[in-house]
């Protein structure tokens, strides 16, 4: 089983990294955008019988700092 997480900082917590990216979009002439927020995914390739239960306790415990970010979980 494959599992995509997506992890985001949540709102709120400032996001320099998405902020370069904004001033760097204006800069190459794209002034439509307004704000921009990077987040990371990660593509986990897993034994069979693994579940969500487990990709969920694998977030909380190390692939997402749940104090400033929240993430979300694709199974396919």
């Amino acid at each position: 089983m494959k599992a995509r997480v997506h992890v985001m900082l949540k709102n709120g917590v400032l996001d320099p990294q998405g902020e370069a990216v904004r001033h760097a979009l204006g800069a190459l002439g794209f002034d439509g955008v307004n704000g921009v927020r990077q987040g990371k995914v990660i593509e986990l390739d897993l034994a069979e019988g693994a579940t969500e239960a487990d990709v969920t306790a694998m977030c909380e415990k190390l692939l997402a700092n749940t104090v400033i970010e929240s993430y979300s979980v694709e199974l396919g």
